[in-house]
């Protein structure tokens, strides 16, 4: 084996070597994080080792981020400030967790309406009997040229569920919809094959979708609770031209 071959076969034994122990490490870490939570059922969905300090990101199920050391001897909740470039790491972190690529989506679980030429697109996720929701329904009534998809997402209450699914199953779901959220008119019982809001809440629940209304615009960023007309007219116009880029 030449000098060449050989300082090679040693990088990749390097690299082996401390992808194994990094893996070590970040396990050893989840193990005593949730000891010490005494969570019932495991919390705990990654543990990573970042370059600030030598701090391991421990990231919850629910989307929530603490930092700790190799030992677990502290914890901190909070932003983590690179004081070279002054972005806030934590700030950008959770926003690479919470956007989404647009196109995974399964539109076809959705209540589609179109307003104007339908060229603007935005994802809601939303629960009939939301207060927040209905107010959004006032204002995506102001919004033109917009493809809009409502999850039908019932988290509130169990007739949320019974009324996601009789929209569901109307012969105009958008427009018993709309009646329902700015005209407050009862959706009719009706019935059919609603497994849909089934896997709309499963796929909330995957997005740690924890409030309604949740907003995905088409850069895939992702806004909670109630916007007015001008902030809709300003995020949509932002993903627009993100997506375009």
């Amino acid at each position: 084996m030449s000098f060449l071959s050989r300082l090679s076969f040693l990088a990749v034994l390097l690299s082996m070597f401390a992808a194994a122990s990094a893996s070590a490490d970040e396990s050893s870490v989840r193990k005593s994080f949730e000891a010490f939570v005494k969570a019932p059922v495991p919390i705990v969905e990654s543990v990573t080792r970042i370059q600030q300090g030598g701090l391991y990101e421990i990231l919850l199920i629910n989307g929530s981020l603490y930092y700790t050391d190799e030992a677990v001897s502290f914890l901190i909740e909070g932003s983590i400030i690179d004081t070279r470039t002054r972005q806030d790491i934590t700030l950008a972190r959770l926003e690479k967790l919470a956007s989404i690529d647009f196109k995974s989506l399964p539109l076809e679980q959705a209540v589609k309406r179109v307003n104007g030429n339908g060229k603007r697109v935005l994802a809601t996720f939303e629960d009939p009997h939301c207060g927040f929701c209905k107010k959004l329904g006032q204002e995506l009534q102001k919004i033109k040229d917009i493809t809009i998809y409502t999850f039908l997402y019932p988290i509130l209450s169990p007739d949320s569920e019974s009324m996601s699914r009789h929209i569901w199953c109307a012969k105009d779901k958008a427009a018993t919809w709309v009646n329902w959220v700015v005209e407050n008119k009862t959706p009719p019982a009706a019935d059919c094959d609603s497994a849909a809001v089934d896997r709309n809440v499963a796929l909330g629940k995957k997005l740690r979708i924890t409030g309604t209304p949740t907003l995905f615009f088409a850069d895939g960023s992702r806004a909670s609770g109630y916007l007015n007309a001008d902030a809709l007219e300003k995020a949509l116009e932002a993903g627009k031209a993100k997506t375009n880029k």
